[in-house]
């Protein structure tokens, strides 16, 4: 698309956004900014106006007006809106800025990773990997918190071609997908999330396979057969591209755990030695990226020593600081039950488990099964008392904030427990986001 003249609607600014309307105007775009905030609250705004980047609000009337595209911000419901309804009503295609990105680009490799949960450790995994054998052309981004556009922009890919893009891509992002198609993908895993925004568990799970939509014979998806979910929606949403089937507990696949070793496509490639982060999850996130590498024509040497020197990512099952026997974790990535039931695997007793936050109506059933570990629940924030009523009942505690929750922790705690914050939800009742969690919740314990 020449974007030369044509009036485009960004809504929302956020990092997103703001690399979006950077994109756009190096194009030539006529850009109309639809923003919550007012003008004065904006401090891009200055960067703005220099861009001639119109600032409105998010009333319907801005919604009425001829656009020959809208590109959202993945947190803008799209559920009852009257705002989104107006633009399809008028016939406004509506993208977000990873399908821009795309299709502003020149051709390049992208490795997209989705899935309920693993997807920052697998991405930032595969992309230590991948920048071993590429080390200048290797880029993360997507979900993880840089937007697809920013690497667009700052390296120049509108004029080169033949980069690897590592991208962590949520539901939220690939809901309005149009042409991206990415060389190699996975679906990680299913469990439910994000009903709040999706309508439905259906939708939410349908949404993971636009992943493929598009990719082509030649391209490869990456099946773990170990998910039933996954293997329920492969079989409704047939996937178009070469497949490429992994198990850890079987070994009749195309990539298995056999003998001390990961196997890609029946090849001896990594050693479980080289494998230092925690967790049977782990190694199905190790294993997902050595393929997702190999795919990419990076040398099993190369897989092998990004793997060994390889800790973990922050915010899941961040090992924070050991007090007085008492051991702290951050999993304040753990937005949703799944989550925190792969953290509870990790450990085998005395865990003091600090829940809550954002309600996201998600239910407790399964979680409740994998409390065997678990010395005390505290549950705060908005959805704590359900959190707990539904898991515990009295067993369990409730608060109102972080901090309170875990000075009940600490007053509970003795030498050989762990005190792990791994919410189950999102924070958006206190906190802007889950880093900001974390990184509070970091603060406090270092604080002891």
């Amino acid at each position: 698309m020449d974007f030369t003249g044509k009036h485009v609607l960004v809504i929302g600014l956020a990092r997103s956004g703001m690399a979006a309307i950077r994109v756009l105007h190096k194009l030539g775009a006529k850009i109309t900014l639809s923003e919550s905030r007012s003008r004065d609250d904006i401090k891009e705004a200055d960067d703005l106006i220099k861009m001639g980047v119109e600032i409105a609000g998010q009333t319907v009337d801005v919604a009425d007006r001829p656009y020959d595209l809208c590109v959202k911000n993945p947190g803008v419901p799209f559920l009852n809106n009257p705002f989104l309804d107006k633009l399809k009503e008028n016939g406004v295609p509506i993208i977000t800025e990873i399908e821009l990105a795309y299709q502003v680009a020149k051709p390049q490799h992208y490795l997209a990773v989705t899935g309920s949960n693993g997807k920052t450790t697998t991405s930032t995994l595969t992309y230590d990997i991948v920048s071993k054998a590429y080390p200048e052309k290797s880029h993360l981004c997507g979900n993880i918190g840089i937007p697809l556009c920013e690497i667009v922009m700052e390296e120049g890919l509108m004029e080169e071609s033949g980069h690897y893009i590592v991208l962590e891509i949520s539901n939220f992002q690939l809901i309005n997908i149009d042409k991206f198609r990415p060389d190699a993908a996975v679906i990680l895993n299913l469990s439910p999330d994000h009903v709040d925004f999706m309508g439905s568990i259906d939708a939410y799970y349908k949404s993971k396979t636009e992943v493929y939509r598009n990719m082509k014979p030649g391209d490869i998806f990456l099946k773990n057969v170990d998910d039933a979910k996954v293997l329920e929606y492969t079989e409704k949403y047939p996937v178009p591209c070469d497949v490429q089937t992994f198990s850890l507990d079987r070994t009749d696949t195309d990539t298995f755990v056999k003998d001390g070793f990961v196997y890609v496509c029946g090849e001896k490639t990594l050693p479980l030695s080289a494998i230092h982060v925690v967790g049977k999850h782990n190694l199905q996130n190790v294993m997902v990226a050595a393929s997702l590498a190999k795919a990419a024509g990076v040398s099993n040497q190369d897989i092998i020593a990004a793997v060994d020197a390889f800790r973990g990512v922050e915010h899941r099952i961040e090992y924070v600081r050991e007090k007085d026997g008492i051991k702290y974790y951050n999993d304040s990535k753990g937005t949703n039950t799944d989550a925190t039931i792969t953290a509870l695997k990790a450990f085998d007793h005395g865990v003091l488990l600090l829940v809550g936050g954002y309600e996201k109506g998600l239910p407790m059933d399964e979680l409740k099964k994998h409390l065997g570990c678990v010395k005390k629940v505290i549950g705060y924030g908005a959805c704590g008392p359900r959190l707990v009523r539904e898991t515990v009942g009295e067993d369990g505690i409730v608060v109102n904030t972080l901090d309170e929750a875990l000075a009940e922790a600490v007053k509970l705690a003795v030498p050989g427990d762990t005190v792990l914050l791994s919410p189950t939800t999102s924070s958006y009742d206190q906190f802007s986001c889950f880093e900001e969690r974390g990184e509070y919740f970091k603060k406090l314990v270092n604080a002891l």
